[in-house]
């Protein structure tokens, strides 16, 4: 198994974001295009980046210096947990309020209270497990 968010891992969550239809299909009736930075809370910056144009992941990789629109942030134990259970609505508020996952860019609340975003993100999180 790849190193989790490095550039080998992230190709592999673009080819099954682009595949699962809750995600890349729900995003894309809605427009959301979007630079999405994934790491660890005491790094300098995110570990890998995707692109999103059209709800469909473009680019994947290991971050590069792109400028992220989110930069979504949680320990090693934590990602393990989200990526081998997924993560739903209650748990997800729950890890953002107990700082679990920390949005250092992004709009936590706004993405929330849209659930054509809320969703596909909460699915974002099953996805990563198949990476």
């Amino acid at each position: 198994m790849a190193e989790l968010f490095s550039d080998e891992w992230m190709k592999r969550f673009q080819e099954e974001w682009n595949k699962e239809p809750e995600l890349a299909d729900a995003l894309s009736k809605i427009g959301f295009n979007s630079v999405i930075g994934y790491g660890f809370p005491d790094d300098a910056t995110a570990t890998g980046v995707i692109t999103v144009e059209n709800g469909h992941v473009t680019q994947a990789g290991a971050y590069n210096g792109e400028t992220l629109n989110w930069d979504l942030r949680a320990s090693t134990d934590s990602w393990g947990k989200w990526l081998k259970d997924g993560i739903g609505m209650a748990g997800l508020g729950m890890a953002y309020t107990t700082g679990k996952l920390k949005f250092k860019t992004g709009d936590y609340s706004a993405m929330l209270k849209d659930p054509r975003m809320a969703s596909p993100f909460i699915k974002s999180f099953s996805i990563m497990g198949k990476a």
